[in-house]
């Protein structure tokens, strides 16, 4: 069937020879996308019962393939309208993010290389991002990075491949009067993306048994993961 398998063609978005400016222009368009689906909607819902109440107020968040820092600079703005303070770090491997970041700090580096510590961050979240991985092993290491440099929650989206919303894609792109080559992109996300099996099989090889994997109103598939943060050992104290 079409959407049986994920395609494997290259996005011209992942291009390296793409300049600053088309680069830019692509990043428009995907936010007048991410506007119309409520992009940080997910994160929003499910972020503070994950961590819980005490937990939410301070915050340290990474935002991998972050792009142009949308994502987390909409999160940051809802969370101090709640009186929380969050601290965004976003990471992506463009050369062109320095200049199109617009909020927090901008790490450059890979997903499946994360140059962090282990338990870095309190919260690690990809939005839209994993479908740009080539083969379920860099996902699966995607994955466990995540889970590496994460203390409380792993929160993972991406585009559920599904006929219904390939069409929906399509009627958007074409009604929006979008670029064409964004418009070709915008539809294979959709063919390069996952079911929740997939993610459920991969999370299992990656060693994230527990990770939850749902699908978020036929359009997301999901992957939370929580952790128990470890113990600090008091100032001085020496290790048994």
């Amino acid at each position: 069937m079409f959407f049986s398998r994920r395609a494997t063609q290259a996005e011209y978005f992942d291009s390296p020879d793409r300049s600053l400016a088309e680069t830019a222009e692509s990043y428009k368009s995907l936010e007048r996308i991410n506007r119309l689906f409520h992009f940080a909607e997910p994160f929003q819902r499910f972020l503070p019962p994950l961590l819980g109440a005490e937990n939410c107020r301070a915050v340290t968040l990474l935002d991998l393939g972050a792009g142009d820092g949308s994502l987390g600079q909409a999160l940051q703005v809802w969370a101090a309208k709640k009186g929380w303070s969050w601290e965004i770090t976003n990471l992506d491997l463009s050369p062109h993010a320095p200049e199109l970041c617009k909020t927090g700090k901008l790490v450059s580096g890979s997903v499946l290389d994360l140059p962090f510590a282990d338990e870095s961050f309190d919260v690690v979240i990809a939005n839209q991002m994993t479908h740009h991985l080539s083969s379920d092993e860099e996902v699966a290491k995607h994955f466990r990075e995540a889970h590496r440099v994460a203390r409380r929650v792993v929160l993972l989206s991406d585009m559920h491949r599904s006929a219904i919303l390939y069409g929906i894609i399509w009627a958007v792109l074409h009604a929006g009067n979008f670029p064409k080559h964004f418009r070709d992109d915008g539809l294979l996300s959709v063919k390069r993306g996952f079911c929740s099996e997939d993610w459920r099989q991969i999370a299992d090889r990656a060693g994230l048994s527990e990770a939850k994997v749902w699908t978020h109103f036929g359009a997301r598939v999901m992957l939370a993961a929580q952790k128990i943060p470890k113990p600090q050992a008091p100032p001085g104290a020496s290790p048994i």
